[in-house]
């Protein structure tokens, strides 16, 4: 197995399931699942969850009555619930988990220290990266890519409702061309929405893959990093 330590990045919206918003208890135990297969096969596993199933600190301050720092805030506060949610769901499958916010809450979580994560990946344990990056105007997409940086982590693995990055929307399309690979500078001049272009521009300065794929495929995380590249799409 080539990577021994990886980041996975879900979306908020992946944990609402049908209804939308809120958090679904049966996704949530089907990721613990995936993630389990990942630890039990030797990986070491990094997590990082949006918020947008509860709040979008964009769409909060849309209409100017909250300013878009405090959205933001509200947004990273909204990725804190969600890691506990997800914590619960991992230990619940039998995984030990440590939780990090960048925002410090210590009767929740750790404060994310950079050494104390990667010791918890050494001894086996399972790490949510919380509050995104601590700052406002990041989104947890940037954070996903630095905390990935940061741990050392060889790929990191964005996890979606679609297999794959495609060159026009497949939902809307027909004629929809999936691509397999795509470069860096690919994916942020033709501004194809595998992630915002601050985490593809810290991605490509540091060499860091970045694999879409589809969470819904029972297994795919595994089979990814077993090298079967056939329901996802890679930038490098």
């Amino acid at each position: 197995m080539a990577n021994k330590r990886v980041l996975v990045k879900f979306s908020g919206e992946a944990l609402a399931g049908e209804e939308g918003h809120g958090i679904d208890t049966q996704i949530l135990k089907y990721i613990a699942q995936e993630i389990k297969s990942l630890v039990e096969a030797g990986i070491e596993v990094g997590i990082v969850i949006g918020g947008g199933n509860i709040i979008r600190g964009v769409t909060a301050a849309q209409d100017g009555i909250i300013k878009r720092t405090s959205g933001d805030y509200m947004g990273m506060l909204a990725t804190v619930i969600n890691g506990v949610a997800m914590q619960e769901a991992c230990e619940h499958a039998g995984l030990e988990v440590r939780m990090q916010t960048a925002i410090k809450m210590e009767q929740i979580a750790e404060p994310y220290i950079n050494r104390k994560a990667v010791r918890h990946l050494e001894k086996g344990r399972v790490v949510i990266f919380a509050a995104g990056t601590g700052n406002p105007f990041f989104t947890t997409d940037t954070a996903a890519t630095l905390r990935a940086v940061e741990i050392g982590a060889e790929v990191i693995i964005k996890a979606t409702k679609v297999d794959g990055v495609y060159d026009k929307d497949p939902a809307k399309f027909d004629d929809a061309k999936k691509l397999f690979e795509l470069s860096y500078d690919d994916a942020l001049n033709d501004h194809i929405k595998v992630m915002d272009d601050t985490s593809i521009a810290l991605a490509k300065d540091n060499r860091l893959p970045i694999i879409v794929c589809d969470m819904s495929i029972k297994g795919n995380l595994l089979d990814i990093l077993n090298g079967n590249m056939k329901n996802c799409s890679i930038v490098k």
